[in-house]
């Protein structure tokens, strides 16, 4: 998982939006035990730029950007992933809603290596 967010949030807040993301995840989309690998990128504000594309979005500078790669998963498990995460993280920090932009790309298990030169899901080494 990678979250974007615009520099100047403390480490504490950093941190819970990994967390709460983190279980919101885990939850709803049913990952795997230690399946936990979030990049945090900062940007300075002219560097993420968020246009309401005509739903009335209004956004602010706690803009948050979730990208997640991942096996297909159910379309209502995505639904309640994208509910949940953003529920979570208002009554978590106050978020608002409208700051929080979601994108999982599915792929499939040969798309993986998570080190030594190896696809562990292809070579017996993870299910």
């Amino acid at each position: 998982m990678r979250i974007d967010m615009i520099k100047g949030r403390d480490k504490a807040e950093i941190k819970t939006i990994l967390d709460i993301s983190y279980k919101v995840a885990t939850d709803e989309l049913h990952l795997l035990p230690r399946d936990r690998y979030q990049v945090v990128t900062q940007h300075e504000p002219e560097e993420m730029v968020f246009w309401d594309v005509g739903l009335g979005l209004e956004r602010t500078d706690k803009i948050l950007l979730f990208s997640l790669t991942s096996s297909p998963r159910e379309q209502i498990d995505k639904e309640h992933f994208y509910a949940n995460l953003v529920k979570a993280l208002h009554e978590g920090i106050g978020i608002s809603p409208s700051d929080v932009m979601i994108n999982i790309t599915s792929n499939t298990k040969a798309d993986w290596s998570f080190g030594n030169g190896e696809a562990q899901f292809l070579n017996g080494k993870l299910d």
